[in-house]
């Protein structure tokens, strides 16, 4: 884990904001989807949807192979026309105002590639001379930190510079919302963080990020706010810690090297041991609750080498609400 001052951080730390279903003031949401549904023939890929989300915070949209994530995120970004339902960014209906609504986004897709034979600053330059309000390309090089790489061909840059590339050419006419899709698939952990460096410092510059992701660490680390969607519909959004709270298993208790009278304890004290490959497993509620069977396991006599607590992530509860796991990569 890295250090509370590493900027990745800046973006975990914005969990304690308040979600974004709650109350706010005029303005506050940045993204506002009502009612949205997509057919295809008979098929309802997206259900009925609401989301709101705030200006500068964050967004993950999580969902399974086939949930209706792609479809609802390209309606958003104007590639897509709803069946019914509206779309707001900053309060302007993205069906009636399509042009000022591209203005004011940019869009990382899941395979960006760019020119192979342009150097760096070159791709930059490209990019930006398609916009009449663009950003420095000298800036968008400082804040991707492509300083020592910008004369070198985009052909030969590793995994985790053409992703930093692909967001710099996102950013290049300075949009308010960034849409973020599967930034760090591929790459290696060195890499993932890079680019997670990048999505917290893009919070710090006030953006508003739209990031879907198959990284449940990723959602955890870097969101103010999740949504994850199923058959078209949204079947939980809050937090992290609001979701784990809510549909997590708790906290299990992990004790290694216990020696003898634990059959008795377990009775006496009415514990199931859970399932799992350590010595022993055993669920715990909440603090209260573990810091009491400590308590016992030390009057009981307990001996045992060890001990640690883990908590529910983000990825179980994912698995408990879907049924399946988000497998990386994964076809959409």
């Amino acid at each position: 884990m890295e250090s509370a001052a590493d900027p990745a951080k800046a973006g975990g730390a914005g969990r304690a904001a308040a979600p974004s279903g709650g109350a706010a003031s005029p303005g506050q949401y940045c993204i506002e989807v009502s009612n949205l549904v997509k057919l295809y023939g008979d098929v309802r890929a997206v259900d009925g949807i609401d989301l709101r989300i705030r200006r500068g915070e964050v967004f993950a949209f999580l969902g399974p192979n086939g949930a209706g994530k792609t479809t609802t995120v390209e309606m958003i970004e104007t590639i897509r026309t709803p069946t019914s339902g509206t779309i707001r960014l900053k309060g302007m209906d993205v069906g009636k105002r399509i042009d000022d609504v591209k203005k004011m986004i940019g869009v990382l897709p899941q395979e960006f590639s760019s020119f192979d034979n342009l150097r760096v600053r070159e791709t930059l330059e490209f990019y930006a001379s398609l916009y009449a309000t663009r950003r420095s390309v000298d800036e968008l090089v400082r804040l991707m930190d492509l300083g020592e790489h910008s004369r070198k061909l985009y052909k030969n840059l590793s995994g985790g510079l053409k992703q930093r590339v692909g967001i710099a050419v996102a950013l290049v006419n300075d949009p308010e919302i960034v849409f973020l899709d599967e930034p760090t698939t591929g790459l290696d952990p060195a890499a993932r963080r890079e680019v997670w460096r990048v999505i917290a410092g893009l919070k710090l510059e006030g953006k508003t990020v739209f990031l879907t992701t198959h990284y449940m660490e990723e959602a955890e680390e870097l969101a103010d706010h999740v949504a994850i969607i199923n058959h078209g519909k949204i079947i939980a959004e809050g937090t992290v810690d609001e979701l784990i709270e809510r549909h997590g298993s708790g906290l299990t208790l992990i004790i290694h090297g216990a020696q003898g009278g634990l059959d008795d304890f377990f009775k006496e004290h009415g514990l199931r041991p859970a399932e799992c490959k350590d010595d022993l497993c055993l669920k715990i509620k909440d603090k209260d609750e573990l810091l009491r069977v400590l308590q016992e396991l030390k009057d009981h006599d307990i001996r045992f080498k060890e001990f640690n607590v883990r908590r529910s992530n983000l990825e179980e509860v994912f698995l408990r609400l879907t049924g399946e796991k988000l497998a990386v990569g994964e076809p959409r």
